[in-house]
C-alpha cells in the first residue's frame, strides 16, 4: 500500500508540473531558455573537455590509437540518434525526453568515471552521448515551442552562446580537474550539472501539447537511417587514418549509398515516416540545414588547422595554443545573443549572409597572415571575427529553420537541424585533414611530427582558401532565405495529423 501510495504521490507530483512559481511569473519563458541553456553549456562542456584527457586515458589504459574511440564512440552515437529523439519528441512530449536525457547523461556520465578498462570507457560514452542526443534533439523545439516569435533568435542565441561558453572552458576546466583530481573527475563534474538540469527540467519547462491520436513510430525508416549515419561518420572520422580509397572506407561510402536510396524510397512510401520529405520543399527548411552544416565545416576546419601552425611552424606549447583557440568560441559567445535580437527585428536573411560573408573574410585573413614570422595578435584577432561571424549566422539561421516549420514537426525538425551540425563538425574536421594532407604531398612535407615547418604554410594557405570559397557558398545561399514577415509565421500544417 505504501509503495502504491508512493507512485500515486509520485505521479501527482509529476502532473502538477511545471510549477507556478515559474509559470506565472512575467517572462516564464526565459526560464525555459535558461533550463535550455543548462543542456546545451552540459553537453558542449563534454564534447571540448574530454579531449583534453585522450593522453591521459592513453597512458591510463595502455590503449594506443584505440582511444580514439572515446570520441568516435560519442560522435556516432550522437549523430544518429538526434532525428530519430527528435521523432520521439514529437509523439511522446520534448518535456519528458529533455528531463529523461539529462538521467541519462548523468549515469552515462558517471559510468565514464568508474570505468575500470577501455571497452567499458568506450561504452558508458554511448549511453553518456543517447543522454546528449535526447537534450540536444530537443533543445531548439523546446525554445521555438515556448518562446514568442518576435524574441526567438534572441533566446536561440542565448543557447548558442551557451554552446560556445562550454566549448571555451573545456580545455581549461579539464586540465585543471585532471592537474587536481585526475581524469575520472572531467567525468563526474557533469553528475551535479546534470542533477540540476533534471530538477529544473521537471520544474519548469512546459507541459506539451500531444494530438490525442495514437502514435506510430517508424521502426523500418529507423532501421536503415541508423546504419546509414554510422557508415557516414566511421568513413569522416577514420577515412584520414585508414585512407581515403582503402576497401574499409569505400565500402562504407557503398553502403550508405544503398542505405540512403532504400531510406529515401522506404520514406515516400510509409504513412508516419521518420523524417517527413515534405519538409524538404519549405525552401527555409533545406537551406537552413544545407547553410548550417556548412557553417560548422568551415568552423571545425579553421579549429583544426591552426594548431598545426601554430604547433608546427610556431613552435608553441599546446597549452598556449588551446587558449588562443579560444577567440572562435568566444567571439561566437559575445555575438549570439546580439545577431539574435537583431535578427528578430529586421529578419535573418541580411545578418545570416553578412555572418558567413564575415566568417569567409577572416578566413580569408588568416590565410594570406600566414608566414614564417607573422604578427600573432593579428591570427588571434582574425579568429576572433571568424567565431564573430559564426555567432552572427547561427542564431536566425536555427530560428528561421524551426519557425518555418510546423508545431508537430518541431522535434524531427530540430533532430535534422542538430545532425546537419554533426555532419559539418566531422566533415569539416576530415576534408581539411585531407586537403592539407593532399597539399603538403605536393610541397614535400608530412603530417607526421618532425616534419619541416616550410612546407605547412602554403599547404594550410591553400586549403583555407576552399573553407573559405565554402563560406562563400553559404553566403550565397542564405541571400534566398525568406525575409522577416516569412520566418515569424509558421506554415499550416499539410501533414495529416492522425500519423
Amino acid at each position: 500500500m505504501a509503495i502504491g501510495g508512493e507512485t500515486h504521490g509520485l505521479r501527482a507530483w509529476w502532473l502538477s508540473l511545471p510549477s507556478r512559481r515559474f509559470t506565472e511569473r512575467a517572462g516564464y519563458h526565459w526560464y525555459v531558455v535558461g533550463t535550455v541553456c543548462v543542456g546545451a553549456f552540459m553537453a558542449a562542456l563534454d564534447a571540448s573537455i574530454v579531449n583534453v584527457a585522450l593522453p591521459d586515458l592513453g597512458t591510463y589504459f595502455h590503449a594506443g590509437s584505440s582511444v580514439g574511440w572515446v570520441l568516435i564512440s560519442y560522435l556516432l552515437t550522437l549523430a544518429t540518434l538526434l532525428t530519430l529523439f527528435g521523432r520521439l519528441a514529437d509523439m511522446l512530449g520534448r518535456k519528458p525526453l529533455y528531463t529523461f536525457g539529462f538521467l541519462v547523461f548523468i549515469v552515462g556520465s558517471a559510468a565514464c568515471g568508474a570505468a575500470v578498462n577501455m571497452p567499458m570507457l568506450v561504452i558508458a560514452r554511448v549511453f553518456q552521448a543517447a543522454g546528449a542526443a535526447m537534450l540536444q534533439a530537443n533543445s531548439v523545439a523546446i525554445i521555438t515551442a515556448a518562446v514568442p516569435s518576435n524574441v526567438r533568435g534572441q533566446a536561440i542565441g542565448f543557447q548558442g552562446s551557451a554552446q560556445a561558453i562550454g566549448l571555451s572552458v573545456g580545455p581549461a576546466v579539464g586540465g585543471a580537474l585532471i592537474a587536481l583530481f585526475g581524469w575520472r573527475a572531467i567525468f563526474y563534474v557533469n553528475v551535479p550539472v546534470g542533477l540540476l538540469g533534471t530538477l529544473a527540467g521537471a520544474l519548469i519547462l512546459p507541459k506539451d501539447r500531444l494530438s490525442g491520436n495514437k502514435p506510430v513510430f517508424d521502426w523500418i525508416g529507423s532501421a536503415l537511417f541508423a546504419p546509414l549515419l554510422v557508415a557516414v561518420m566511421l568513413a569522416l572520422e577514420e577515412g584520414q587514418t585508414w585512407g581515403w580509397t582503402s576497401r574499409p572506407v569505400l565500402g562504407l561510402a557503398a553502403l550508405a549509398v544503398a542505405l540512403l536510396v532504400a531510406f529515401w524510397q522506404w520514406e515516400k512510401r510509409v504513412r508516419a515516416p521518420l523524417i517527413d520529405l515534405r519538409l524538404f520543399r519549405i525552401p527555409v527548411f533545406t537551406i537552413g540545414n544545407v547553410t548550417g552544416l556548412l557553417s560548422y565545416l568551415v568552423m571545425f576546419g579553421v579549429l583544426v588547422l591552426m594548431p598545426y601552425f601554430f604547433e608546427r611552424v610556431m613552435a608553441y606549447p599546446s597549452a598556449v595554443v588551446g587558449l588562443m583557440m579560444t577567440a572562435v568560441p568566444l567571439g561566437m559567445t559575445v555575438t549570439a545573443p546580439v545577431a539574435g535580437r537583431i535578427a528578430d527585428r529586421i529578419g535573418p536573411r541580411l545578418i545570416t549572409t553578412g555572418g558567413m560573408v564575415l566568417t569567409g573574410l577572416a578566413t580569408l585573413g588568416l590565410a594570406f597572415s600566414l608566414s614564417v614570422t607573422p604578427v600573432v595578435a593579428f591570427l588571434v584577432v582574425e579568429l576572433f571575427f571568424v567565431g564573430v561571424g559564426l555567432g552572427m549566422f547561427t542564431p536566425p539561421n536555427n530560428s528561421s529553420v524551426m519557425g518555418s516549420l510546423p508545431q508537430d514537426r518541431l522535434g524531427v525538425g530540430g533532430g535534422i537541424l542538430n545532425m546537419a551540425r554533426s555532419l559539418g563538425m566531422a566533415s569539416g574536421t576530415a576534408v581539411s585533414l585531407a586537403l592539407v594532407t593532399v597539399f603538403l604531398a605536393i610541397f614535400g612535407g608530412t603530417l607526421a611530427e618532425g616534419g619541416p615547418p616550410a612546407p605547412w604554410i602554403p599547404s594550410l594557405r591553400l586549403t583555407l582558401y576552399l573553407l573559405v570559397a565554402l563560406a562563400g557558398v553559404a553566403a550565397a545561399l542564405s541571400v534566398f532565405r525568406v525575409g522577416r514577415s516569412q520566418a515569424k509565421s509558421r506554415p499550416a500544417d499539410p501533414m495529416p495529423l492522425d500519423w
